[in-house]
């Protein structure tokens, strides 16, 4: 059974490929979008950590205070 979902699948992927040719889409267009959308996620990825930087940052400030969290 899982070999004829294997067999399907290579023929579903063979198909979006002819699909996407035939559409006008051409190999170096499709690299170039995967080259963008990774730049995109490296973006996303250093402002994620420039965030969760900042917050921590204040969080251990408070902790740093003794506003709360002490526990004896």
């Amino acid at each position: 059974m899982a070999g004829l979902a294997l067999i399907i699948s290579i023929i579903a992927l063979i198909f979006s490929y002819l699909s996407y040719r035939k559409s006008g889409g051409s190999i170096d267009e499709l690299k170039q979008k995967v080259e963008d959308l990774g730049i995109t996620t490296e973006t996303l990825r250093t402002k994620t950590a420039d965030i969760l930087n900042t917050l921590e940052k204040k969080v251990r400030g408070e902790e740093k205070r003794g506003d709360f969290g002490q526990q004896e």
